[in-house]
């Protein structure tokens, strides 16, 4: 079979285009990637030695593809050729066909079993079958009313629903993004159009299009689709609007003693929006992201320019993940899928088709058209009748930045703030926001905005208080000017009188014990309504973690991911620099327990100290304990810093991607050479301390019986095992939806999983996302799970879930959760239960 190779400057830029190629064939073709250089200054660049290392890996006598992007990439490839031997290179082909469009056409050809010849001519012509497919909306443009979905299949006729909308908020961001992902698993071309509103008909598959419907609680659709499965299409949305697309519909509910005031300012007082409540008093900094100043120029090479666009892009999609991943443990799940939006944004094919048009029909370049096509959809927001759907223009405004700042090479603008201050600004972006550090950041007072923006609903997450819309004259004051804020008035104060400072001092210490009193329910133990407690802990990744952790009422920590030791440095941290971290966590959870999970990376969280090689497919790779068992160096340096860490402190150590017994038994041989090691030279440990497994992978969870009777608990990690139970890439929005925690057939392999940790009497606990699900919360519970690990603002809703069952009623619940057919039923079965006890008090409950 061919082989193929890509090879770029921009290392993120190859291994999405290996990643896109890849699942069109499930990686059956030998595909290598050659890309970046080991420089942490300018990691971008091309490295000959790479290129044929890369080659030599997926040579054959078929043939092999070599795909470059430009400049030093040809050089590197022509170089790394003289280092084959002269019957090799006559079989090694350059190629100049584009790196995206080029690398999927010759995987798939090269799949199909077509010769070298045949697979560069595929590759070669990967533009004209692109050109062909957009012809059918040739000089439409980006306005929804342009028709510009897809001529469909006359052989299919067209079906078609209407269905009324019950979420509180209509379809916003979120809804709106899991209705375009529903329709990315279907091949039928979906079109919606809002009757309430009578606008035109619309792209499904465009998340902006399906937004600016503006469609609100109450509005009818229709919706239509033509195809060979349009039917299946339709029920599949039709489940979406059955379950309020996953929302609490209640009610929306300001926090706790947080009213919007409107009063007058009087002397002294700048008047602008309640945003986040909570007083803040400090001295100003001003934060003003670096302007991106874009010029229009005319460019000759106009797929160039596309590519440029494209990798952009490519590289803002793995930003906006990272950043994703991080405000998941930040600000929990539901906010964090604000960035989920982003990500969907990005994919939206009417507005990258605008660019490609843009490019290609005018020859500018890549920045000027892509501003151009981000203001179109910024205005169409702007343009809607509906305050809330307005609001959305900034999530549109900060990825169109994003992008753009990867285009003209401009840093990311983080803040970095060395004391407390409030933060002065224009504006902030959702991306600017959960970015900030509450310890230092203790207010946020902007010139524009408003309560419902995301940015705003990511402050209050965070607990900073906020004012909006305030004065644009707070933009000339100097820095270190101090500032008083009430988020819960709306009101601001510049260089307050000591009267005013002192009442806002005295409702700032009101508003701190009120929050200390409510934090204080979340300190409470869970405890079932017939008297049954549930741990519950948190998922961390840093010391900050910890801390927030603490304060929110974890009864310990069921899970630190280590990997934030390991990435971002061009070595492996020493064991001393482990063991400061791991005490310093130790310290702050005092004689709570910590269980530390050994290194997690591998294929799909590649180091690039580690030379991992390329993989077709990652997470069925070389990942978790089979990447520390091949380095027992690197492991056994982790292992010393966390037993030396142990002393005087609950410390477990965590195992992950178990997949066999023979791994957990070359795991506690290298546990037991280390303990061994530190005995010898008189270094002390927890000798007793408990070591446990992740249970991520089904064969784990066939062979729990026997793992069992080798650790000391179990650590179900539903994330993982749900993918691999489901034979979906969570990552890949055709599949992604079948990556369901709360499908029966997961649900029933956790039950299995604690059946046999209780048989063996070892407990067991759960640590992945399902967790911190309240409608999961009765199933676990039934389920039988001894401990529940969670993100630091899961914990009160978890253990308010817990305090309103009793285990009786939750095993009857789980019990019928198993006996469904899909994630969605479970969650209708859920959503229906009425508990029987719900308004009575738990007193009254015991009699």
């Amino acid at each position: 079979m061919v082989g193929i190779v890509i090879v770029s400057h921009s290392k993120q830029l190859a291994l999405g285009v290996r990643e896109l190629a890849a699942q069109m064939v499930q990686g059956k073709v030998p595909l290598a990637v050659a890309a970046g250089i080991e420089d942490p200054e300018n990691p971008l660049g091309t490295d000959p030695i790479q290129v044929y290392e890369a080659i030599a890996s997926v040579f054959s006598d078929d043939g092999v593809l070599v795909l470059m992007d430009l400049g030093s990439a040809l050089m590197s490839a022509e170089m790394a050729l003289e280092f084959l031997p002269e019957a090799q290179r006559q079989k090694v082909y350059l190629c100049e066909a584009p790196l995206v469009e080029g690398a999927i056409a010759a995987i798939v050809a090269a799949a199909a079993g077509k010769e070298i010849q045949q697979v560069i001519a595929e590759a070669r012509g990967a533009l004209v079958a692109k050109a062909v497919q957009l012809g059918i909306i040739t000089n439409l443009p980006l306005d929804s009313s342009s028709g510009s979905q897809p001529t469909t299949n006359a052989e299919f006729p067209t079906k078609e629903i209407q269905l009324i909308v019950s979420n509180r908020l209509g379809l916003h961001a979120r809804p709106a993004a899991q209705f375009v992902a529903t329709i990315a698993r279907f091949q039928s071309q979906i079109q919606i159009r809002n009757l309430t509103r009578n606008t035109e008909t619309v792209r499904g598959d465009s998340i902006n299009q399906v937004i600016t419907l503006g469609v609100r609680q109450g509005h009818e659709l229709l919706i239509s689709a033509a195809g060979c499965d349009a039917d299946e299409a339709l029920a599949a949305l039709q489940a979406l609007f059955v379950t309020n697309f996953g929302e609490d519909n209640t009610a929306f509910k300001s926090p706790s003693g947080f009213k919007h005031e409107i009063t007058l300012p009087t002397h002294g007082e700048l008047l602008g929006i309640a945003a986040s409540p909570g007083v803040a008093i400090a001295p100003v900094v001003h934060y003003q992201p670096s302007m991106i100043a874009i010029t229009e120029y005319h460019v000759e090479d106009a797929e160039l320019e596309w590519q440029r666009l494209q990798a952009a892009i490519h590289t803002a999609r793995h930003e906006i993940q990272a950043v994703f991943s991080q405000a998941s443990i930040q600000i929990g799940d539901t906010e964090a899928a604000i960035f989920d939006a982003h990500i969907l944004l990005l994919e939206d094919p009417v507005l990258l088709e605008a660019a490609h048009q843009r490019i290609l029909e005018h020859h500018i370049n890549a920045e000027a058209a892509w501003q151009a096509v981000v203001n179109e959809v910024a205005t169409s927001y702007h343009t809607l009748e509906d305050s809330y759907l307005q609001e959305r223009a900034d999530d549109v405004v900060d990825v169109g930045k994003r992008v753009l700042r990867l285009l003209v090479g401009n840093p990311s603008g983080r803040l970095h703030l060395f004391e407390p201050a409030i933060i002065v600004a224009i504006d902030l972006t959702p991306s600017d926001t959960v970015g900030l550090d509450p310890t230092k950041v203790l207010g946020i007072c902007t010139t524009s905005g408003s309560a419902t923006s995301h940015s705003a609903i990511i402050a209050r997450t965070l607990g900073i208080p906020a004012v909006l819309g305030i004065d644009a004259k707070v933009l000339h004051l100097e820095n270190g000017t101090l500032m008083a804020l009430d988020g819960e008035s709306g009101k601001a104060w510049v260089d307050p009188e000591p009267d005013t400072l002192g009442v806002l001092a005295a409702k700032q210490e009101a508003w701190q014990t009120a929050q200390q009193k409510a934090r204080a329910t979340a300190h409470q133990p869970a405890i079932t309504c017939d008297g049954q407690q549930v741990s519950i802990f948190a998922n961390i990744g840093s010391l900050a973690d910890a801390q927030v952790a603490v304060a929110e009422g974890a009864e310990g920590v069921g899970l630190l991911r280590t990997e934030f030791l390991y990435f971002d440095r061009i070595s492996a941290p020493p064991e001393d620099e482990q063991l400061a971290v791991y005490q310093a966590i130790a310290q702050i959870l005092d004689t709570r327990p910590l269980i530390i999970r050994t290194l997690d990376v591998g294929g799909d969280k590649p180091l690039s100290y580690l030379k991992v090689a390329s993989e077709a497919n990652p997470f069925l790779g070389w990942r978790g304990i089979r990447c520390c068992l091949d380095h027992p160096d690197l492991f056994k340096t982790q292992l010393r810093a966390i037993l030396r860490a142990s002393v005087g402190h609950q410390i477990k150590i965590m195992l992950p991607m178990i997949a066999t017994v023979s791994e957990v038994h070359a795991a506690k041989a290298i546990l037991g050479e280390v303990q061994a090691g530190l005995r010898q030279v008189g270094i002390p440990f927890d000798e007793a301390m408990e070591l446990g497994i992740m249970v991520e992978v089904p064969s784990a969870v066939m062979i729990a019986d026997r793992l069992a009777t080798e650790v000391d608990f179990f650590s179900i990690g539903t994330n993982d095992l749900s993918q691999y139970v489901m034979a979906g890439d969570r990552t890949n929005p055709r599949v992604a939806n079948l990556v369901d925690a709360l499908h029966p057939a997961v649900l029933r392999m956790v039950q299995q999983t604690v059946q046999a940790a209780h048989a063996a009497g070892i407990w067991v606990g759960l640590c992945g996302e399902l967790a911190a699900n309240p409608l999961a919360v009765p199933i676990l519970l039934g389920l039988g799970l001894d401990e529940l690990s969670v993100n630091p603002q899961a914990i009160a809703v978890v253990k308010q879930a817990i305090a309103q069952l009793t285990v009786i009623e939750a095993q009857a619940i789980a019990a019928l959760a198993l006996q469904q057919d899909s994630p969605d039923q479970v969650r209708a079965l859920i959503s229906n239960i009425a508990y029987r006890n719900l308004d009575k008090t738990e007193e009254e409950k015991r009699l």
